[in-house]
Formats: structure tokens, C-alpha cells, sequence
């Protein structure tokens, strides 16, 4: 096993878990509204999402890729350039992060977890982005690519958690800082594209 990759993976993962996006804007927004543990039950169906597109991606690209490497290498590619396209929309985007609760009403922990399943289960871009962002990190030429890319699922989980968690807990500070501060807003931005950029540049090379 190369524990380097493992751990280039998880900072990786913690860096895009970090940077602004749909999900963690909508944990943070539900936590503010609802609460912190409301905030929680949101996490745990985003993440119980993130099981289904694992087993998505280890059943169905395993088959794919076993002992096929220009498939394998064609998976890569397309991934970096996929990547390479999510940091030009980020460039492109703009740098503010909006917090608008105004549409957010009380919702029971159930609920909010069934939401945040759904929004994940049913996202094809978070189909694609597994597809293009995994493939790149395996990890041992001994342990099978199903078992690999479970790994690399439950470890994206357990660190997007973490941040996502911490993002909950910490969601009442969290959204007066970023309302009160544009700067927050810019260094998140250039953030998402240095990891994307770096991520494509690391498939193409690796």
C-alpha cells in the first residue's frame, strides 16, 4: 500500500471539503436555521449518498478498467480534464458567498437528512466527479480496485464529515465571518482552483 497517496487523498478531499460549494453551503445554512445537531443529520445523508456513487464507481469502473490500462489511462485523462473545466467555472464565478436563509424553513432531523440523500444520491455531477477524481488515487497493485475504491469512499466520508461536522458546530461563526469579511470569499475561490488544478496535473503525471 502507498500511504502517500492515501494521505495526498485526504488533504485533497479536506481541501475540497473546505471550499464552498452546494453542500457544505447547505449544511451551513440548515444549521443556522434549524441547529447544530439538524446540522449533523444533514451531514449524514450527504455522506450516506457518497455510499451509493462509491459503489457506483468501484462495481462499475473496476469492471471497466481490469486489466485494461488505455481504458484506465482514457478514465484519467477525462478526469483531468473534467477537473481542469470545474476550475475554469470557478475562475469564472463569482467570489461571493451567498448565505440566503430567507428561503430556509424548520425542518425535523429525518427530514433534513432524507434532503441531503437525495440531493446526493441524485446529483449526476457527483457521479461524474467521483468518476473523475478517484481513479487517480489508487492506491496498491495487490489489493483489488473494488476494495480500493471503497476505501477511498469511506476515507472521503469520514474527512468530508470531519469538515462538514466542524462546519455545523461551528455554523453561527462561521456565517458572520463570511458576511462580514469579502476576503474569505476570494481565498476560498483561488483555493478550489489550485485544488482542481492541481489535482488534474497529478493525474496527468502520476
Amino acid at each position: 500500500m502507498n500511504y502517500s497517496v492515501l494521505i495526498a487523498f485526504s488533504f485533497a478531499t479536506a481541501a475540497l471539503a473546505i471550499s464552498p460549494g452546494p453542500d457544505n453551503i447547505f449544511v451551513l445554512i440548515q444549521s443556522m436555521v434549524n441547529g447544530k445537531k439538524y446540522g449533523l443529520a444533514t451531514v449524514a445523508g450527504l455522506m450516506t449518498g457518497c455510499l451509493v456513487h462509491t459503489t457506483l464507481l468501484a462495481f462499475g469502473v473496476s469492471a471497466v478498467i481490469k486489466d485494461n490500462p488505455n481504458v484506465f489511462y482514457g478514465i484519467k485523462v477525462f478526469g483531468a480534464l473534467y477537473l481542469l473545466y470545474l476550475a475554469f467555472k470557478v475562475f469564472k464565478s463569482d467570489s461571493d458567498i451567498s448565505l440566503n436563509k430567507s428561503g430556509s424553513k424548520k425542518k425535523g432531523m429525518f427530514s433534513l437528512f432524507k434532503q441531503g440523500f437525495i440531493m446526493n444520491v441524485l446529483n449526476p455531477k457527483v457521479t461524474i466527479f467521483f468518476l473523475a477524481f478517484f481513479p487517480g488515487f489508487l492506491f496498491s497493485d495487490d489489493i483489488s480496485t473494488v476494495v480500493q475504491f471503497y476505501i477511498l469512499g469511506f476515507l472521503f466520508i469520514f474527512v468530508s464529515s470531519l469538515v462538514f461536522g466542524g462546519i455545523a458546530f461551528l455554523s453561527g461563526s462561521i456565517g458572520t465571518l463570511v458576511q462580514k469579511n469579502e476576503v474569505i470569499g476570494v481565498v476560498l475561490k483561488w483555493l478550489q482552483i489550485v485544488v482542481f488544478v492541481g489535482l488534474a496535473v497529478y493525474l496527468l503525471l502520476g
